[in-house]
């Protein structure tokens, strides 16, 4: 295959002979800029930014909606959305999905719009983490990089509003 991008390649190899998660390396400053940035955009800025910290940190749970019953509660709720609004967007969405943020006991509906969103930084994340903690071994450097490449490719298409229905 053809490198697309020559300087990522090379920020990439030598991200990976001492891997680190601080987003101002080289390496994942770019991907920060890129794709990560954009895809947590969201009009619902503090929110979003806490997104990012939980999937940063690890924290962040998705699950579907309708496995639990649904109760009233207090007025700040509303900021959380509900089945029928999305809390990342503010719409009027079906959200089927709903996140929650560390060991907060709040949960916040979501589109599948940004679930898809959340789910393909996720998977980024997901996949630096494992080369970080060396899991990575079936892979040669350049099997990595262009699975590094497909990942991003998927948060190109999420932030786009590429999404399939039944992630």
């Amino acid at each position: 295959r053809m490198l697309a991008d020559l300087s990522l390649y090379n920020e990439f190899r030598s991200w990976k002979d001492d891997p680190t998660m601080d987003r101002s390396c080289p390496f994942l400053d770019k991907i920060y800029q890129e794709d990560i940035f954009p895809c947590l955009t969201f009009s619902k800025s503090e929110l979003a930014s806490a997104v990012l910290e939980a999937v940063e940190n690890n924290t962040l749970s998705i699950e579907p909606v309708g496995l639990q019953p649904i109760r009233f509660v207090k007025a700040s709720a509303v900021e959380c959305g509900g089945p029928k609004k999305c809390a990342l967007t503010g719409q009027s969405k079906s959200c089927k999905h709903r996140i929650k943020l560390g060991d907060s006991s709040n949960y916040y509906y979501i589109s599948p719009f940004c679930r898809y969103r959340i789910t393909s930084v996720c998977n980024f994340f997901t996949y630096i983490r494992y080369i970080q903690q060396g899991l990575v071994k079936q892979q040669d450097v350049d099997q990595m990089f262009w699975e590094v490449m497909q990942l991003r490719k998927e948060m190109s298409l999420a932030k786009l509003g590429y999404f399939k229905e039944e992630l």
